[in-house]
């Protein structure tokens, strides 16, 4: 008799990125058996407004988890349920029989910049963020339905519903108009301690609940509409799982769910993320916080500026980013007296402040690009930092970090994390974290995981970075510098939006 293959089962989860959807096949032990990708458009026609083709990012989700389905079958790996994440604080308007009325805002979107501006000034912008753990800033769809009361009442009196995106391509696939808590965390409209819709933010936001989907667990298991399920080639009645955002799945992709374990991903951005089980923000307002699910929730920052400072230098310098890089990294740390705001897309965490500048202190005559470079790397590890401090306000103890990214394939960025937060960062594979995480949180709505928490014995990180105990000191050392900078030029109105 031949070789018989055994089956595997597998959980396609479906990543609604920024710029593309990817499909995952995940088995229940984490691993990832087939990964399918497609693009698309983010339209930014208008300045401040950063928008999707809501039925462009649906007939892309298709394909892709077509192709992913006849991936599957030819490497015999059975489909047991789908999954959805994807980019969170998206805002997308429907008519009454729940199709678009028009283009779907991300969280790149900044049309909303004056509504958060003046919300964040107010005692009540202050009382929103921690009754609904979303930071007041354009990135949220609060502000963005401000901007519509005030900017489009025509408009807005038509809208059936407000969605995210996920929730507009999961109605779709089941028929459910639902949005699970995990992504509700980062409207703004949420009462994160009563998972319920927070009235008062409603009343900013000049809506009632009705125009919102139905609030569900993420380990809600809803049903594969027949016409779909043919389309795709899968079972009818399929479990669909509803799934969550991208940040909070992240840390289930890389395994930092256990107490003590920080996630931190570093690309064009950043964000640094701490598991606990139960919600609230730090008393300073620094800090977001969202469910991931299973009575878990993560609390942390992102922040705007993360790989792409080392960008925007190599193509100001005009040399390969590669390049730059290795010789930042031969640059001591200090950068010989020079430190950076590098706040060249403005800034998230900790400041939740859309308008500050990158700005260059002690520059002088013999500092060239390499020590620039290496200013701006080490500005943005004080700014992650900064989050771990802010982390830790909320009474949260980190002792490792999970670190994963594109930036980490640079030695330099790996060196100067692990030195700013004084940690050792354990690089796991960058290898779809948020996928996996969905994945993961499928598995455990199916019955097959008995906790998330599970999630640190099925990831393993293959490298550890061990900061430099003398590079961790002189960035300790200099850390005030940083704060005390920021809110110098804030007084002095050096940044000017």
């Amino acid at each position: 008799m031949g070789n018989v293959r055994r089956m595997t089962d597998v959980v396609l989860a479906v990543d609604l990125g920024t710029t593309a959807t990817k499909v995952v096949a995940v088995s229940r032990q984490a691993e990832v058996l087939t990964l399918t990708e497609h693009g698309y458009q983010l339209r930014t026609d208008r300045p401040g407004q950063a928008v999707h083709d809501p039925e462009q990012v649906l007939a892309v989700a298709l394909r892709a988890l077509a192709e992913a389905v006849t991936t599957c079958a030819a490497r015999n790996a059975r489909v047991v349920g789908l999954v959805l994440t994807g980019a969170m604080h998206t805002l997308l308007p429907l008519d009454a029989e729940d199709n678009p009325l028009g283009g779907s805002l991300s969280w790149a979107d900044n049309r909303a910049t004056a509504q958060a501006a003046r919300l964040r000034a107010s005692d009540q912008g202050t009382r929103l963020h921690r009754a609904t753990g979303t930071p007041v800033h354009p990135f949220a769809p609060l502000p963005k339905l401000m901007w519509f009361a005030e900017q489009e009442p025509e408009f807005t009196r038509r809208v059936g519903h407000w969605v995210g995106l996920k929730d507009f391509v999961l109605h779709r696939l089941t028929g459910r108009l639902v949005t699970e808590h995990s992504n509700a965390s980062g409207i703004g409209l949420m009462d994160i301690h009563r998972l319920a819709w927070h009235p008062d933010a409603l009343a900013v936001a000049g809506i009632t609940e009705d125009r919102l989907p139905e609030l569900v667990a993420p380990t809600t298991v809803l049903a594969l509409a027949a016409p779909v399920a043919a389309a795709l080639g899968l079972p009818a009645g399929l479990p669909v799982v509803a799934g969550g955002g991208d940040g909070p799945l992240a840390n289930l992709g890389v395994g930092a769910v256990l107490p003590g374990m920080a996630a931190l991903s570093m690309g064009t951005s950043g964000a640094l993320r701490v598991v606990r089980d139960h919600p609230g923000v730090d008393e300073r307002g620094r800090t977001f916080c969202y469910a991931v699910g299973d009575g878990l929730w993560v609390v942390g920052g992102a922040v705007s500026n993360g790989g792409v400072v080392a960008q925007w230098a190599a193509d100001t310098f005009g040399v390969p980013v590669a390049d730059l890089l290795a010789e930042a990294d031969r640059v001591p740390t200090g950068a010989g007296g020079l430190f950076a705001l590098p706040y060249l897309l403005g800034e998230r965490a900790p400041w939740w402040d859309p308008d500050p500048r990158a700005v260059l202190v002690g520059l002088r005559r013999e500092q060239g690009r390499a020590q620039i470079t290496r200013a701006l790397i080490e500005g943005v590890g004080q700014q992650i930092a900064l989050v771990l401090d802010a982390v830790r306000a909320t009474g949260l103890d980190v002792r490792s970090v999970r670190a994963t990214g594109g930036a980490f394939r640079s030695p330099v960025w790996a060196k100067v994390l692990a030195a700013a937060l004084d940690q050792r960062l354990e690089l796991a594979e960058d290898s779809e974290g948020s996928g996996v995480g969905a994945a993961l949180l499928a598995w455990r709505a199916l019955g097959e995981l008995s906790s998330l928490r599970q999630a640190a014995d099925l990831v393993v990180p293959t490298e550890v970075i061990t900061p430099d105990a003398e590079a961790a000191a002189h960035l300790a050392k200099t850390r005030p510098l940083v704060e005390r900078a920021y809110h110098a030029l804030s007084d002095l109105a050096v940044h000017t939006g």
